[in-house]
């Protein structure tokens, strides 16, 4: 397919779901296999860059006191701390994104889903088509199992993670799109697939 040559309404493409079912690893693929069709949302954190890492590329690094700020202000859509570094989605990002793009994609929680939503109802932003995907996990013992191989929590932050995507699930209906986790391959095929027939081939 050649992206250039797309002729495309605006688009917000939302993936969410519970923790450690893969969301950013997909993500990562759909970037890389369509460089110059899709832009992604660059969220703000409070942590120092790491070697290599751009301000306002690869993330919006903010100081402590500027996050609390406008964490007041109701400037993000959402925001969460782990490992006691803050991190959210700025709605500015996403509205001036979709000002110059023609697909953004939004790697977001089951909570910040849910605020863009209701950032999208009434008229202020009918110009932009959102189509969202959930992912849920084959079972709770397959995500806690995905998230222990992560390595990068703690046993009783696990613990809480599971605990919140019990309550996540609840809201899949709420979204376009729902799939079940199999394996990292047929996950992103299956949402390669949704993307083609739903935004690429519209």
């Amino acid at each position: 397919m050649n992206e250039e040559s797309l002729d495309l309404e605006t688009f917000l493409f939302l993936i969410s779901g519970p923790a450690g079912v893969g969301k950013t690893t997909i993500c990562d693929r759909l970037l890389s296999e369509y460089p110059n069709l899709l832009n992604r949302v660059v969220t703000a954190t409070t942590r120092k860059p790491r070697s290599g890492e751009v301000n306002g590329q690869d993330y919006h690094f903010l100081k402590t006191d500027e996050f609390e700020r406008r964490k007041l202000s109701g400037d993000f859509i959402e925001n969460e701390t782990i490992h006691g570094k803050q991190y959210g989605v700025l709605k500015k990002s996403v509205l001036d994104l979709l000002d110059v793009s023609k697909v953004v994609l939004l790697n977001i929680d089951v909570g910040g889903a849910r605020s863009i939503k209701d950032l999208f109802d009434g008229d202020q932003h009918s110009n932009f088509k959102l189509v969202s995907v959930f992912i849920i996990p084959k079972t709770l013992d397959a995500l806690k199992e995905r998230l222990l191989s992560r390595g990068t929590d703690t046993l009783e932050d696990i613990d809480k993670r599971i605990q919140t995507a019990t309550i996540e699930l609840s809201y899949a209906d709420n979204f376009d799109f729902v799939i079940t986790s199999s394996d990292r391959q047929s996950d992103y095929l299956a949402i390669r697939m949704i993307l083609e027939e739903n935004i690429l081939l519209k």
